[in-house]
């Protein structure tokens, strides 16, 4: 669930505001958007994706807040964590496929009804 909008590190882009499905954001005059509809929230990490300033934070938690603190999540690298992991911004590299387990299910053999 959307946690944090980062007011020292949002560049006022209205990315997120424009990408999230739920339409969980409204945008004010300063650009900083804020997080409006909470309960709205479908923890896809969109709106982490795109944001170019790392200003976000989604925790993984879908259906509890977890609390976090801007100030520990940025001293553990955790804003913008999603976006890291999945290669966006200039000069990262996706590494999800080092951790991509999916090709598993091909060796799984479908059960057939033997009635």
């Amino acid at each position: 669930m959307i946690e944090i909008v980062s007011e020292s590190r949002c560049v006022g882009c209205g990315l997120c505001v424009k990408v999230c499905p739920m339409n969980v954001f409204d945008a004010k005059e300063d650009g900083v958007p804020v997080i409006a509809r909470l309960g709205d929230c479908q923890t896809c990490f969109v709106c982490e994706a795109y944001c170019p300033a790392d200003a976000l934070y989604v925790s993984p938690l879908a259906d509890e807040l977890e609390h976090a603190d801007e100030q520990a999540l940025d001293e553990r690298g955790a804003l913008g964590s999603w976006r890291a992991q999945i290669g966006w911004g200039v000069g990262r590299r996706p590494n999800m496929a080092e951790r991509d387990t999916s090709h598993i299910l091909n060796t799984i053999r479908p059960v057939r009804n033997r009635g």
